[in-house]
């Protein structure tokens, strides 16, 4: 499906930029580079953008990106509207509990990450042209240029390609080579679920424990949604495009775990709207080869518990305004994109641990511990640690100027 709007010949006479990825870091980075005169095409292996996955922040510089797009009210609109996570038994008897509350500055805002991608894409339409139902299928760059086959489009030749296509990245394959070696699995496997039903906003997140597994149900403005958050080895064969697949491990993990686990899982069997994937990190040496370059997950996914779309928002707008400073010297623009974005990037990678021991404890011990300390600490005090296991160097800017 391609959708098409008028370009001004002022800006087709600018540098022509392609963009893999209509999810959170590309349509903030098409937005950004239309507003500073490129011409911007973005492909989307989707028909439509994506609606599932779990619950994402839009914190710190970031929620300034969302606010000069015009879009901040209406993230506000889609909020989760969770209060706290709470920690349940097995019988669903509280046993510690976390204020999120808290843990937000003024003017962040949770909200499903199908909502969040939805309103950016809303917000960068008009600036854009969008191909969805499509991908890229081979690049081949020289000096000047790259050369751009399509899954069903026809080949066209851009300025500069952008990988904004996620953990599995097929830019960054075709530039930068295969996965393996540059995607490392951390021990995780996540799913998320639409439950459906009457919106409940104002109440907590429910999460129930047992050593190495976690699983919640997340109030949401469109229902609830029920997270699965399990301890395992890499799966040999992994597919994450295998709905199938993923049921079956889903099942397979969740099987001898109580509380609500049963419902959720009947309720996966049934479902066409599953996501599933490794929590994983890439670690790149570097971001960017000649005239291709990545963005948010693709170059440096920070993995479940690290802040990855507002990272991507971040990412997407210093990349343009550094593209905007030197249009003619992209590889220059890239190296300054990186250096200023690892600063941000590099402490929320090395968090995962941190954050894994909170919300999926590997033991019993680790379970009773982390229950313990939420109801020893006061509510802020507990939400000021978690909140300093992600927070960002003092030394970046906190605003977008």
């Amino acid at each position: 499906m391609e959708e098409n709007h008028p370009v001004s010949e002022d800006i087709m006479s600018n540098r022509t930029v392609l963009i893999s990825g209509a999810g959170i870091g590309g349509p903030t980075l098409a937005y950004w580079l239309a507003r500073h005169g490129f011409a911007v095409t973005v492909v989307e292996h989707a028909e439509t953008p994506r609606s599932s996955g779990n619950p994402v922040d839009v914190r710190g510089r970031a929620v300034h990106v969302a606010e000069r797009m015009g879009a901040l009210p209406r993230l506000h609109e889609a909020a989760t509207g969770a209060t706290g996570l709470t920690f349940v038994n097995a019988t669903g008897k509280r046993v510690g509990r976390m204020d999120m509350r808290a843990m937000q500055q003024p003017g962040e805002v949770e909200l499903p990450r199908g909502d969040l991608a939805s309103i950016l894409y809303d917000t960068s339409r008009g600036h854009a042209e969008y191909l969805f139902d499509d991908s890229i299928a081979t690049l081949d760059q020289d000096e000047h240029g790259v050369e751009v086959t399509f899954v069903n489009a026809a080949p066209r030749r851009f300025d500069l390609v952008i990988g904004a296509d996620g953990l599995h990245s097929m830019t960054r394959r075709l530039a930068f080579g295969p996965e393996g070696g540059l995607v490392r699995h951390m021990g995780l496997y996540v799913a998320t679920t639409p439950l459906g039903g009457q919106p409940k906003p104002g109440r907590d997140v429910l999460m129930h424990n047992t050593p190495g597994k976690a699983v919640a149900v997340h109030p949401a403005p469109s229902g609830d949604l029920a997270f699965f958050l399990y301890r395992s080895p890499a799966e040999p064969g992994f597919d994450h495009r295998d709905t199938a697949q993923h049921k079956r491990l889903l099942t397979s993990a969740f099987a001898d775990v109580s509380w609500r686990a049963p419902e959720l899982l009947a309720h996966v069997r049934t479902t066409d709207d599953l996501y599933f994937d490794s929590v994983s990190q890439v670690r790149l040496p570097r971001w960017s080869t000649g005239r291709v370059a990545l963005l948010g997950d693709a170059a440096s996914c920070v993995s479940l518990f690290g802040d990855g779309s507002t990272l991507a928002m971040i990412g997407a707008f210093t990349l343009a305004e550094e593209l905007a400073a030197s249009p003619d010297d992209p590889q220059a623009a890239f190296r300054r994109y990186e250096s200023s974005h690892r600063l941000l990037v590099d402490p929320k990678q090395r968090a995962i641990e941190q954050a894994s021991a909170v919300i999926v404890p590997a033991t019993r011990l680790g379970i009773l511990a982390r229950n313990t300390a939420t109801r020893l600490w006061p509510a802020v005090a507990a939400a000021t640690q978690l909140k300093r296991m992600f927070s960002r160097p003092r030394d970046v800017a906190d605003q977008v100027r």
